[in-house]
């Protein structure tokens, strides 16, 4: 394992305490709002100051951009993008899909990936060039040819509106056309489970980088895709995102492409 996913998967794993400990008595959590829909406890707080901790101590020149602190750290090649607790709604009520995301990009390459989930004790990992895997086991995407045949992910906006209409006629027409539709309610797990086989595809849109710069690297690490509505590459920056095993990939862009409106790239 390369030093640098070392360090990512300790730092994870100091995190989960964290969280798993917080878990036992959620009533005692504050939880205050950012913006509609959007919350964030002691939790997420603690358990990023651990993973920077961390990460300080063994790479004190490397960047890091994380969900609540923003932006920290020299100018470098080197970003750790970090998400403590991607499934905040789901963590405060006790609904146990939740995960640690934490990516390495080097010159704006993702390079190496965790995303950890406590409550089942599943550590997804990956290096660039190297695979993927669960609990150091070898994950590729699923080999489902057909639409009609796949499971796929998404993300019900919560936070912005805007482009609903967009959405749900998405929406509409994949319920129709695929084996079944799941919105959980942590990107980064939905990506880590497209990379193990266990959803098909999944697309969201407004996401943050943090909610996918492992589980894109996961992806692809896995035999995957990654993109954005226009199927290139830009995903970090839009924040819309397709994904999938091949087949399924190229067949979800076509089907959502003639759905994209004003503000999301065609």
């Amino acid at each position: 394992m390369h030093p640098m996913l070392t360090i990512a998967v300790k730092a994870a794993r100091r995190a989960g305490h964290i969280i798993s400990r917080a878990s036992l008595d959620i009533s005692q959590l504050t939880v205050s709002a950012k913006q509609q829909s959007d919350y964030v406890t002691e939790v997420d707080r603690a358990a990023e100051a651990a993973i920077i901790e961390m990460l300080r101590e063994t790479y004190p020149t490397h960047a890091i951009l994380a969900e609540e602190s923003g932006s920290s750290g020299p100018e470098s090649e080197y970003q750790w993008i970090i998400d403590p607790l991607d499934g905040t709604t789901n963590f405060i009520h006790g609904f146990p899909q939740y995960a640690i995301s934490i990516a390495v990009a080097h010159k704006g390459v993702a390079s190496h990936a965790v995303v950890y989930d406590t409550n089942r004790n599943e550590l997804f990992t990956a290096s660039k060039g190297a695979g993927a895997f669960v609990n150091e086991k070898r994950i590729r995407v699923s080999k489902r040819a057909k639409l009609a045949d796949s499971l796929i992910g998404t993300g019900f906006p919560y936070r912005s509106f805007t482009h609903i209409d967009a959405y749900l006629a998405i929406f509409k027409e994949l319920t129709q056309k695929t084996a079944g539709l799941r919105r959980p309610g942590a990107a980064a797990l939905d990506l880590a489970y497209v990379a193990a086989g266990r959803l098909d595809g999944f697309w969201e849109f407004g996401l943050s980088p943090w909610d996918m710069a492992a589980g894109a690297l996961l992806i692809s690490e896995a035999g995957g895709l990654v993109g954005d509505l226009a199927g290139e590459s830009d995903y970090l920056a839009t924040g819309n995102v397709i994904a999938g095993n091949p087949k399924v990939f190229s067949q979800l862009l076509q089907l959502i492409s003639p759905h994209l409106t004003a503000g999301l790239q065609a």
